[in-house]
């Protein structure tokens, strides 16, 4: 329940149409109004994941810090680790506005921005002139017009290699005409064999090697999880992130907002990208590192995620309701829900209610 600080807060947000209150926060995270969150490290919620240690498991999703300008005061808030992006290699402006939706009455937000940022010249200055050591790991996509899309997520690997902990190729977002197509198997194995080879071409030259996931939709049929599935364990692949927004508008009470365009996040898409993220666990088996994401509100649907088959979660749409202070409050009730389970470790609760969410009909 959300209290009163809060919910004054957002209404004071609420007052703008969401694309500039979403700038109004960038603003304030830049000029420190938001305060760091005071967390006492809990050894418990510590795992290695793709070979990067992570203080905790809770991260912030692509989209909300697109040209990576507060990524460092996102960390301060409380995450573990935060990735920016998308980026693609030119700057593009997106699709026209309106083009983000708020559906209060369901804690959920259409957007249909279609990758708008400043390319990648912009975001790598910016991750080149970062001085701490957190993750902060980079999203990579395709322009809209481009004529080779593998190309510019190619592209990508080489202009951000230096900067990056970890990539994220994007292929899921509804919002660029074509782009799940890059999901198909064949598109897939191409766009994969690809990226990775760059990726492969870099860590020789460099000594360092950076791990690269794959965002997925939560729209797959299950012969299109077969052919994902397939596909990550044909190459060397880091990881997946399950998952990306949906085009689904099923059981919205805004049904007002529901008939706008674009992907819808927030708290409606918690189960069915639960139960996909455990179908996706199924089928790539233990090893793979997944990261959840997709209507993580609480520590205890941030467990939910884990009990499911997540390594790591991502949030970002419930922070609109939630506000600033969200991250800080799951990750210490990770640490409550972990007194609770009795558990030594976070990894022990992982893949424990798999079944149940690989079996949910959503």
């Amino acid at each position: 329940m959300i209290d009163p600080f809060k919910r004054l807060a957002r209404k004071g947000l609420f007052l703008f149409d969401p694309e500039t209150a979403h700038g109004m926060s960038i603003a304030a995270l830049k000029s420190g109004l938001v305060p760091a969150c005071q967390i006492t490290p809990d050894p418990r919620l510590r795992q290695t994941v793709a070979g990067l240690t992570f203080e905790n498991p809770l991260g912030m999703a692509a989209g909300y810090d697109k040209n990576a300008e507060v990524p460092e005061a996102l960390l301060r808030l409380g995450f573990g680790f935060t990735e920016i992006g998308t980026v693609t290699p030119k700057p593009q402006s997106g699709n026209p506005r309106p083009r983000i939706f708020r559906l209060v009455e369901d804690e959920a937000v259409i957007n249909r921005l279609g990758f708008n940022n400043e390319g990648h010249e912009a975001a790598f200055d910016r991750l080149s002139a970062l001085t701490g050591k957190g993750i902060v790991g980079v999203n990579i996509g395709a322009n809209k017009d481009s004529e080779d899309r593998i190309t510019d997520y190619v592209a990508g690997i080489r202009c951000f290699y230096s900067v990056a902990r970890y990539f994220t190729a994007n292929i899921s977002s509804p919002n660029t005409p074509g782009l799940r197509d890059l999901q198909a198997r064949e598109s897939l194995a191409a766009l994969l064999s690809a990226v990775l080879a760059a990726r492969d071409e870099m860590a020789e030259r460099s000594g360092r090697k950076i791990p690269v996931f794959l965002k997925i939709a939560p729209d797959l049929t299950e012969e299109g999880m077969d052919d994902i599935a397939a596909e990550a364990l044909a190459h060397p692949l880091d990881g997946l992130i399950v998952s990306n927004t949906t085009l689904s508008r099923e059981g919205l009470k805004d049904q007002r907002q529901a008939k706008e365009m674009g992907g819808l996040s927030g708290v409606p898409l918690f189960e069915k990208s639960t139960a996909v993220l455990a179908r996706m666990r199924k089928r790539v088996g233990a090893a793979l590192p997944i990261i959840g994401v997709g209507g993580v509100s609480s520590a205890e649907t941030a467990l939910e995620k884990i009990r499911a088959g997540a390594d790591l979660v991502q949030l970002y749409s419930c922070m609109v309701y939630e506000g600033p202070g969200l991250p800080g409050d799951i990750v210490r009730g990770l640490s409550a829900l972990l007194d609770r389970e009795k558990a030594g470790s976070i990894r022990e609760l992982r893949d424990s209610r798999l079944d149940y969410w690989a079996a949910r009909k959503v």
